[in-house]
């Protein structure tokens, strides 16, 4: 055998020994996230850090868990697909425990619940609620924000990588409505107090889960045990009222 082909065999042998999903340079568990989501990730414009209520929940049941992470950012699509592929070791990301993620994905407990909540603009009257929604509707892709809208004969879903723009078409009067998470809602909401406003209350429950590749099904039980412990210390309702 020649020498390059030998060296070649062991460089192969040498990467199939880092497990699937880690970093081959940090050895760390990589953790996915769409940091366009704020006040759960988004990226720090001035640092150019992932910073958010996501985040720091990470980074407590990661150090009360004894786990070695790195977070990705990562858009919402290609999060999914990447966490149904096994390419990262796992999620966090406001992503909602659903049936459907369930066959692709595992899930840890519940750490936050939340519900989804219409948008509309200041002046907006004949929306009140999802029951009423008609025109075109935002959604980031892929979101239940999405799928209620869906369900809305009258309304026309237009999906957006960044929830963001999607506001941002609602106050330049491009689309009728928002429909997402009521956290994130709110803040919206809360930054545009001239511009927007909800149009009813939270119209689902829905609960906030770390999604965990199916390889890795051995980190649940750790990170399920780091949940329950940060609960019972108060160190959720801590970072609720920091990012909240």
């Amino acid at each position: 055998m020649k020498r390059t082909a030998w060296l070649l065999l062991v460089a192969l042998l040498l990467i199939g020994l880092v497990p699937a999903g880690c970093s081959k340079q940090s050895g760390k568990l990589q953790v996915a996230t769409d940091a366009t989501w704020p006040p759960f990730e988004f990226v720090n414009t001035d640092t150019k850090a992932i910073e958010g209520f996501d985040i720091d929940v990470m980074t407590a049941i990661a150090e009360k868990a004894d786990l070695d992470i790195e977070f990705v950012n990562v858009a919402w699509d290609p999060l999914l697909t990447g966490m149904a592929q096994g390419t990262y070791d796992m999620a966090i990301s406001s992503i909602t425990i659903t049936e459907d993620r369930k066959k692709d994905m595992l899930f840890s407990d519940p750490y936050f619940a939340a519900g989804q909540i219409v948008v509309v603009g200041i002046n907006e009257t004949k929306i009140t609620g999802p029951g009423n929604l008609a025109g075109v509707v935002g959604a980031q892709i892929g979101t239940t924000g999405a799928f209620e809208i869906e369900k809305v004969a009258a309304a026309t879903l237009k999906t957006y990588d960044d929830i963001g723009f999607a506001f941002q078409d609602l106050m330049n009067g491009q689309i009728v409505a928002v429909v997402c998470d009521n956290p994130v809602a709110l803040g919206y909401v809360g930054e545009n107090p001239t511009k927007l406003k909800t149009a009813g209350g939270t119209f689902t429950d829905e609960y906030y889960g770390i999604a965990v590749a199916k390889r890795n099904a051995d980190i649940i039980a750790k990170l399920n045990t780091a949940i329950a412990a940060l609960k019972s210390e108060g160190k959720f309702d801590e970072l609720s009222d920091k990012w909240l």
